[in-house]
């Protein structure tokens, strides 16, 4: 039956092609990658004969039994624009073309993360004119087995009317190119927000793998309708046994109420997206509730609400009153409670917060949700009751894997690039030490499906973001994703990009996406394009020696030295009680000296070992920032947390 199924598929999907076809990659004002054969593909007619001129080039292909064809293009120099003709029974022709580097995009939130988010964005948008970057927007799809064609998407020009959809680290990764190589850049934009490694990822891989093809192989390749009925039965069963009852809007109209009874209902970490906790991946409706006590001298006044931020939407009441209401998932909600409103004793604040994608609930910093009065405030951070009373069933791209690379990359092969700017890992925290496996062998895996050898990947490592004030003496699983990102660095030809002193600790979408796009061209044009003279390295962590009560650290990508000499924050040192103290340490002769009086026998030093890692401030004179480390090897926090499918 599933063959007859993907039989059926495929030769509905070649029916269409009577007349000859492309991928919709190839469309105008697309960009060619200089210097490497050019791989052009599309379909027509079982065994007609296509034509193919570019430039000066003119190639013929015959189709297959299926209608497929393909041919490479000898390579080219910078430069253009030029035309392309493919011609069969009739005719495409491919106008504004350029040639020169072309780089793909890819990860989540942070990498789709547009120009137009940017706090200056209006200003940039009337400065950037630039018809030499590029960029090619991959519409967001899923699908149970590898497309052929992708679902939508055009080439842009960089200027006033399209900057506002690029991808924000990409453009300043492709202006910075620009400036210093002189030739025309397109970025291939492939990104979808909170998704994980894994659904970037083909079943071949995971079938050839010996931590993850037991998984696989409890999947079946089938169409998308039976895995939404799959994943509705799962998603719902889920909260069910989460909350004690259904998902059901029964008597919702009295939640926002001061004395409706909330007893039965289960309880929630507030600040805290709820894709990080119980309630798991979901889009929808959940109503959140927390009583709080208020003085004689607190109760009738005036007094001011802070309530972090809500992805997305929110509706937010008081004792029954509402009092404010605002649908911008990043924007911080601050709320006047009117006179009268507050009483003496027991008060409740009902939230109603609607999510449309992407991650859901009340985050951001402890610090910002209370209630403030003139002389006083009233902190709400804590438990607080929830009730799911509506799920927006579709399918998530974490629902399975390789949903997206079916859907986003495969279609894509075998476009010829020069390498891969990935950002991406903050839905991997809670299985940060699979990560270790996982990340490298998707690297591979795009490596081995486009052949096109050991293609140069770039990543970003996390940015600081103080989601659950882990560290290294409560665990955090921030700082293990991050030491799993720079195990990917024993692949050939990869390079990470060290942001944790340019995130923001109340903010999981840091705003200064400049010094991440900068970061990440100087990798590529060190390492990819040979200029040596740009710098591109932080230190990082290469041995230790204890002597004595101290430990002396060693470091690789010194450059020009280590800097500041003194008042070094961010470093850690533990005996073998395992117990962590902050930690004196010196620069010396281009090392770090590391001691406490509180640790006599010291056997381990960490660095920026924490969700907020924005501490430490150890850089090299090239002002680049160290990465986090630690010398030991202890279990970690994530040690036995595996990738698995719902049932």
């Amino acid at each position: 039956m599933k063959k007859q199924f993907t039989f059926l598929s495929i030769f509905l999907f070649l029916l269409g092609f009577s007349n000859v076809k492309l991928p919709l990659i190839f469309s105008d004002g697309m960009v060619f990658q200089r210097n490497k054969k050019i791989p052009v593909w599309g379909w027509a007619e079982a065994n007609e004969k296509i034509d193919l001129h570019f430039n000066k080039q003119h190639k013929t292909v015959i189709t297959d039994a299926n209608g497929k064809w393909m041919v490479n293009l000898d390579p080219e120099n910078a430069g253009g624009p030029f035309q392309l003709t493919v011609s069969g029974k009739n005719k495409i022709t491919i106008q504004d073309i350029l040639v020169g580097e072309v780089w793909i995009c890819s990860g989540q939130s942070n990498m789709e993360f547009q120009m137009y988010k940017l706090p200056n964005f209006k200003a940039l948008k009337e400065k950037i004119n630039n018809s030499e970057i590029r960029q090619f927007g991959v519409a967001q799809d899923l699908s149970g087995s590898p497309k052929e064609q992708l679902k939508q998407g055009k080439w842009q020009l960089a200027n006033k009317e399209n900057l506002a959809d690029f991808t924000a680290v990409g453009y300043f990764f492709a202006e910075k190119l620009n400036k210093e190589l002189h030739v025309p850049i397109g970025i291939i934009n492939t990104s979808w927000g909170g998704t994980c490694v894994e659904t970037w990822t083909s079943r071949e891989a995971f079938q050839k793998s010996d931590e993850f093809k037991e998984m696989i192989a409890q999947v079946p390749v089938v169409d998308m309708d039976a895995i939404f009925e799959k994943y509705k039965k799962s998603v719902l069963d889920n909260i069910q046994k989460i909350q004690g009852f259904d998902v059901s809007k029964a008597n919702e109209e009295q939640f926002h109420l001061e004395n409706f009874d909330d007893s039965k209902w289960p309880e929630i970490k507030v600040p805290s997206l709820w894709e990080n906790q119980q309630i798991g991946n979901i889009d929808g409706e959940v109503w959140m509730r927390k009583s709080f006590e208020i003085s004689p001298e607190q109760a009738n006044k005036e007094a001011v609400l802070y309530l972090s931020k809500v992805d997305d939407e929110d509706i937010t009441y008081i004792n029954g009153v509402k009092i404010g209401s605002m649908n911008l998932w990043d924007s911080k909600r601050i709320y006047k409670i009117p006179a009268g409103v507050l009483k003496q004793g027991r008060n409740t604040i009902a939230v109603k917060v609607i999510d449309y994608t992407g991650g859901g609930g009340i985050y951001g910093d402890s610090g910002d949700l209370k209630i403030e009065f003139k002389d006083s405030n009233i902190p709400l951070s804590g438990l607080w009751k929830f009730n799911v009373v509506k799920v927006k069933l579709e399918i998530s791209p974490n629902s399975y894997p390789s949903l997206l690379y079916n859907a986003m990359i495969h279609p894509l092969i075998p476009y010829a690039f020069n390498g891969v700017l990935w950002y991406q890992g903050e839905a991997n925290v809670t299985r940060a030490n699979q990560y270790k496996i996982a990340f490298p062998q998707m690297i591979n895996d795009w490596r081995n499906q486009w052949k096109q050898g050991d293609f140069p990947f770039y990543f970003v490592q996390l940015a600081t973001y103080n989601e659950n004030n882990g560290n290294s003496n409560f665990g955090s699983k921030w700082a293990e994703l991050r030491e799993a990102q720079s195990e990917a660095l024993k692949l050939k030809n990869t390079g990470m990009s060290i942001t944790t002193d340019i995130g923001d600790p109340k903010d999981i979408h840091p705003t200064n996406k400049l010094d991440v796009g900068l970061r990440l061209a100087a990798i590529a044009l060190n390492k990819t394009y040979g200029i040596k003279t740009v710098p591109y390295s932080g230190p990082v962590y290469k041995s230790s020696e204890v002597k004595g009560n101290t430990i002396v650290l060693t470091f690789d990508f010194v450059g020009k030295g280590l800097q500041p000499e003194n008042q070094l924050k961010g470093f850690e040192i533990a005996g073998e009680d395992k117990v962590f103290y902050p930690a004196v340490a010196v620069i010396q002769n281009n090392k770090v000296i590391v001691n406490s009086d509180k640790v006599a026998k010291p056997v381990s030093v960490r660095y920026n070992w924490a969700d907020d890692a924005s501490a430490g401030n150890l850089y090299n004179l090239d002002k680049l920032p160290a990465a986090p480390f630690r010398t030991d090897n202890w279990e970690l926090t994530t040690a036995k947390e595996k990738y698995t499918i719902s049932k």
